[in-house]
């Protein structure tokens, strides 16, 4: 029951980074913007959730993760109102950035889903509840759709900061106490530096995940305007797409089991080379639906699965320290998601489609040349202790 709700936690909660995606042609009418300064919401977001990961997620390992995910989930909440509220296009900018900064409570979780789990299971578990989180960014782009169809694109983030009030009920009654380390904030955010320096493979890691995010960025950023401008969408037919997207989730599992009987290496080269193809698709296959739809499941399913590898291995470096390797790795990875969402709106207001795809591609390409990497250097399976 706990996986469940901790898979549950992580859908709900990510998915406010994702809300806007689909949405972000009726927010530029609303608020009386370009497509292109409109997928600045985007940008924002994913920033403040850079930021929040930098500087909030270490406090998983120095604050009972127990409150620190209830006060987050209050700040989440208020801010999401704060969103459904805006009555100008700078406020609801802005808000963007606390959406993001406060969201951080499914990076909180999964390291916890790690720790509470035995070794021999840790890559399962990892992925069960990265396919909540999975899930959670699939279904947040046909939902927030679904809903902007009935009742506007507000209605959303009015919905969802009801969710994060009764999630932070439910986990703050479901999660158990854990143990955390003693020490001062300042000693913590420098020992997330030296965590960074210390390992190959968690750097490894986290800027071929960051390519890959990028890639997966690139193409639902874009793909909202892609659907509208060639295809003649509605918002609800947008969201019957996004649907296609869910089939992604089953990576993460099988992910799990790869990484837990020793394939994570070769498994994720895998992913990286599948993920780039998958962009080749959708750049050539534009003009069919059909073509779209089979992108975005390999893709989804690519940078799911390089994740679940990525974070099997890196939770394992070292113990008492989760929160802060998580930090290092998802800062890096929605760093690189940022800024791949601040090129793609540039070059799909110089190329189109086409351009946000060759971006997509080329990403992925340069997370394979970091993975070669792991070939030409010693592995290091444990870090130094701080």
């Amino acid at each position: 029951m706990l996986t469940f709700v901790l898979a549950a936690a992580c859908g709900l909660t990510v998915a406010n980074l994702y809300y806007a995606q689909p949405l972000l042609d009726l927010v530029a009418g609303t608020f009386g913007v370009s497509q292109g300064a409109a997928t600045i919401v985007v940008t924002l977001t994913q920033a403040g959730y850079a930021v929040g990961l930098l500087f909030l997620l270490p406090l998983g390992d120095l604050i009972e993760n127990r409150k620190l995910v209830t006060r987050l989930l209050a700040g989440t909440a208020s801010a999401l109102l704060l969103a459904a509220l805006s009555p100008a296009y700078g406020m609801f900018l802005g808000v963007a950035i606390l959406i993001g900064v406060t969201s951080v409570v499914a990076q909180i979780l999964i390291p916890l889903a790690s720790h509470l789990a035995p070794a021999e299971r840790r890559g399962a578990m990892v992925g069960k509840v990265m396919s909540g989180l999975l899930l959670g960014i699939l279904l947040a782009r046909t939902v927030s759709s679904l809903v902007a169809e009935a009742w506007g694109w507000r209605a959303i983030y009015f919905i969802s900061a009801g969710l994060m009030v009764v999630l932070a009920v439910v986990l703050h009654r479901m999660l158990p106490l854990v143990g955390v380390s003693s020490g001062s904030y300042g000693s913590l955010l420098r020992s997330v530096f030296a965590l960074a320096r210390s390992s190959r493979p968690l750097r490894r890691r986290a800027l071929s995940q960051a390519m890959m995010f990028g890639a997966f960025t690139a193409f639902w950023t874009a793909i909202g305007y892609e659907l509208i401008d060639e295809h003649g969408f509605s918002q609800t037919q947008i969201a019957v797409f996004a649907l296609i997207g869910a089939g992604g989730a089953l990576a993460a599992p099988v992910a799990g089991r790869l990484a837990d009987r020793g394939h994570g290496r070769w498994a994720s080269g895998a992913a990286l080379a599948l993920a780039s193809l998958t962009l080749v698709l959708a750049a050539v296959g534009h003009r069919s639906v059909i073509a779209l739809a089979v992108a975005g499941v390999l893709l989804d399913f690519a940078v799911q699965a390089h994740q679940v590898l990525s974070q099997h291995e890196i939770f394992a470096l070292r113990d008492g320290a989760r929160a802060r390797i998580n930090t290092v790795f998802m800062t890096t990875v929605f760093t690189g998601g940022a800024v791949s969402s601040a090129l793609t709106g540039a070059l799909h207001h110089a190329y189109g489609w086409i351009g946000a795809c060759v971006l997509g591609a080329v990403l992925p390409l340069i997370g394979l040349a970091v993975w070669a990497t792991s070939f030409s250097r010693p592995r290091t399976a444990v870090l130094t202790p701080l």
